[in-house]
């Protein structure tokens, strides 16, 4: 469309680009009627089109607006809600944080300086996390009250809920308050869970829980989510797992990590919102399932009859397939490389391979990064639910990254409309099932 002189512009006025009302929609991603209501809340002015029919908007101004709102014009084209932000992108089956790949960095720094350089945009090398006693003491206490059928992710919600109560500023949303809650709030986590074996116990009377300064997360990590003996191919693995695994766009948990902060919650709540979604079988527990196939495929000795199983059963195959990337997950990718230096993830990689290759001769599906994970508990004496905690505490500083974001935007701009579909009112009151009312 080219630039047109507005109606009442003199002939020496700059042109000005208007859009119609339905090119208005599709640049802002709603319907035309949502324009006119933009209009008649004053956040955004209108003229009458040339000749009477319709109304033209400024380009500028309606850009403007897509930027407060978060919406784009591609939202239109897809039906999905498009948020704009600066800290993924996934692209040519390669994702990137900040523009720089994403594995590329896993691979070089710490889980911790690749959180900071995601919240930040600067590096800090050998920058480590420290939970406060105050805060690991009562996530402790927490998670120690929790029967003993409870799984990581319930851990890991009550301990976000109790480092709450121990932190009075929680409700502080600037941005230097919010950062250094969540450098205190990932530590927090880690220290809450109890150690995989009791026998490994650091014999201090605190059951493993005291913040070891100056190590790494991933070290930290690893005796609660396995008693074997920590060796450093496998926690490099670990490490770098957690780095892959800080941020994927909006996943549906991230979406509601984001929805939390448009309400202006604090930093814990917003993780809350997190791990509240995370827990479907669909998002972060779907590494489990990847864990229990590869199991049996061991078992069993071949993939063949674990596949058929599931073709069998109308059940998915766990770890294959992701809707991002048509090649295999690039997450998955640097993590079989480094898992190809472990020897004791050997069998394990080779029964992954078998899957692939197996669910390939049905469908053309390549290997995600449950998967990946997957092959990391089950070579590593890990239970089914490694997976998920590695996924639970890495994408917490992602909630962050976005959260972060998500304060610097209009409150409560996330607010979609509902399309009614139910009976038309008026309707009569309800009556019991019984009859009416004695």
């Amino acid at each position: 469309m080219k630039d047109q002189a507005a109606p009442g512009d003199g002939p020496g006025a700059t042109a000005r680009q208007r859009l119609s009302t339905r090119e208005t929609a599709e640049r802002l991603g709603v319907k035309p009627e949502t324009v006119y209501a933009y209009v008649s809340r004053g956040q955004l002015s209108s003229r009458r089109a040339p000749g009477g029919r319709g109304s033209t908007f400024d380009v500028a101004e309606v850009d403007a607006l897509a930027r407060r709102t978060g919406r784009r014009e591609s939202s239109a084209a897809t039906g999905d809600l498009v948020f704009r932000t600066g800290i993924t992108l996934i692209e040519s089956d390669r994702y990137y944080f900040r523009g720089v790949d994403a594995t590329a960095l896993a691979r070089q720094y710490a889980y911790e300086e690749v959180a900071e350089w995601l919240w930040t945009g600067h590096l800090r090398p050998d920058i480590r996390f420290t939970a406060p006693a105050e805060a690991l003491a009562a996530a402790g206490r927490a998670v120690d009250a929790l029967p003993a059928h409870s799984g990581s992710t319930d851990r890991l919600r009550v301990a976000v809920i109790a480092a709450a109560t121990a932190d009075p500023l929680r409700f502080d949303l600037s941005r230097e308050a919010v950062l250094a809650s969540a450098r205190s709030l990932i530590p927090t986590l880690v220290g809450a869970l109890p150690l995989a074996s009791r026998a490994s116990s650091t014999g201090d009377g605190s059951g493993g829980r005291a913040d070891v300064s100056g190590v790494g997360l991933a070290r930290r990590l690893w005796p609660k989510l396995t008693a074997r003996p920590a060796d450093e191919p496998s926690v490099t693995a670990l490490d770098t797992a957690l780095a892959l695994l800080i941020d994927h766009d909006l996943a549906a948990s991230t979406l509601a990590a984001r929805v939390a902060a448009s309400a202006h919650a604090h930093p814990y709540a917003v993780v809350s919102a997190g791990l509240g979604v995370l827990e479907g079988p669909l998002h972060g527990a779907a590494s489990s399932l990847a864990h229990r196939m590869l199991t049996e495929v061991l078992e069993r000795g071949s993939a063949v009859p674990v596949v058929a199983d599931h073709l069998r059963t109308g059940r998915r195959v766990p770890g294959l397939g992701h809707r991002l990337y048509t090649s295999e997950d690039p997450r998955a990718q640097t993590l079989f490389a480094l898992l190809a230096d472990v020897p004791q993830a050997a069998p394990a990689l080779a029964a992954a391979r078998d899957v692939v290759t197996t669910t390939a001769r049905h469908a053309p599906l390549h290997a995600n990064v449950d998967l990946a994970l997957a092959v990391l508990s089950v070579s590593s004496g890990m239970a089914a639910e490694a997976g998920e905690t590695v996924f639970a505490v890495s994408r917490t500083a992602g909630w962050i990254a976005h959260a972060l974001e998500e304060y610097g935007e209009r409150p409560l701009r996330i607010r979609p409309s509902g399309q009614y579909e139910g009976p038309r009112p008026p309707q009569p009151l309800p009556t019991p099932a019984g009859g009416p009312l004695q």
